[in-house]
């Protein structure tokens, strides 16, 4: 059996490299579109994590998360898949879609660029939910006032 090093085509090295990359979460950076319009704001942001606190699911007396109220409540619920269809990451927003659709990039001041992939039912106006990776992460965030640069995707 070959190994990767041994193979006689090395540039598959580099390209399996960037695969997997991309594939770990993390990897894929986000940034506003070329040539589009910025604008500047002060948005309100809270942050949140895929615990059910944060999205309002609990698990059955045999482990399956559920949604835990709202017209969904008590059918099941996957754990972590935003509405937009994407699995949540460092960079995701959750966000009122009607004012800032998915794939607006924004700039918040003491996070970074994010992009709007998620909403939540109390998430109205100028507020943004920031995703972190743990509950103990997004506690500490807070809600805060915070300056940010908004990039809306083209229609």
């Amino acid at each position: 059996m070959k190994t990767i090093a041994t193979l006689p085509n090395t540039r598959i090295l580099p390209l399996f490299m960037v695969i997997l990359c991309f594939a770990a979460a993390g990897c894929a950076r986000i940034r506003p579109p070329r040539g589009a319009e910025s604008t500047q704001l002060t948005l309100t942001a809270t942050g949140y994590c895929k615990c059910g606190k944060c999205c309002g699911w609990r698990r059955t007396w045999y482990g399956r998360p559920v949604y835990s109220y709202g017209k969904s409540e008590g059918k099941r619920k996957v754990v972590g898949l935003t509405a937009s269809g994407v699995y949540a990451r460092h960079g995701t927003i959750a966000a009122d879609t009607r004012r800032y659709p998915f794939g607006t990039v924004i700039y918040v001041e003491g996070y970074g660029y994010g992009r709007v992939e998620d909403r939540g039912g109390s998430i109205k106006g100028d507020h943004i939910d920031l995703y972190f990776q743990s509950h103990r992460q997004a506690l500490q965030w807070g809600k805060r006032k915070v300056k940010a640069v908004i990039w809306k995707p083209k229609k």
